[in-house]
């Protein structure tokens, strides 16, 4: 039996992602990757079952990464004002580091994968960040407001400037860098429209 060697596991997995971002899940074969890898196709069936595990784990192990992120020097006690902020700053560091995982992410989100991968790897977050949520409207803290409404206000903007930063462009074409005074502008409009 072969065993794993770990730099091709490492050259495999950032492959994938790539080529997921590049041609998406249908342009996406085993074969191909072993190619673009320079591995034989057998190789990558020491690590993965098939094109489904291998998916799936990638997604999973982006999610958990990500939502392991978004815990740093967070509690969902924390002041609204304060774990918001922490929030953005911990979602803009990790994304930005990291652009092709979240690219793979996103196109994930929008195939037949996203349940399994959401399910596998938000279910700690996910309950965080709804008792974040509800402490904040006992606290007062926060306007009364459906949880897909905060949401998308909450998080919206932040997630338009980083889309903006990824392709370098605003809409309008013009360059685009998301600097800590931007973010803290789209910060403090939401901030206005969330508190009382």
């Amino acid at each position: 039996m072969r065993t794993r060697d770990t730099n091709k596991e490492v050259i495999v997995r950032q492959k994938a992602i790539e080529m997921i971002v590049k041609h998406g899940i249908e342009g996406f074969s085993m074969n191909r990757l072993a190619k673009e890898s320079g591995v034989s196709v057998a190789t990558l069936y020491i690590y993965y079952t098939d094109k489904d595990d291998l998916i799936k784990r990638i997604g999973v192990e982006i999610g958990k990464n990500f939502f392991s992120e978004m815990m740093k020097d967070f509690s969902s006690d924390m002041h609204f004002i304060e774990g918001l902020r922490r929030q953005w700053e911990n979602r803009a560091n990790f994304m930005k580091a990291n652009m092709d995982e979240i690219a793979c992410w996103e196109v994930l989100q929008n195939s037949s994968y996203s349940d399994y991968i959401v399910q596998e790897s938000v279910n700690d977050f996910k309950k965080i960040m709804i008792s974040f949520f509800e402490n904040a409207l006992e606290k007062k803290q926060l306007v009364p407001v459906s949880k897909d409404v905060f949401w998308s206000i909450a998080y919206g903007p932040l997630y338009s400037l980083l889309r903006f930063h990824n392709k370098g462009k605003t809409m309008g074409g013009l360059p685009f860098s998301l600097t800590p005074e931007i973010q803290n502008e789209a910060f403090e409009l939401v901030i206005k429209a969330l508190t009382p």
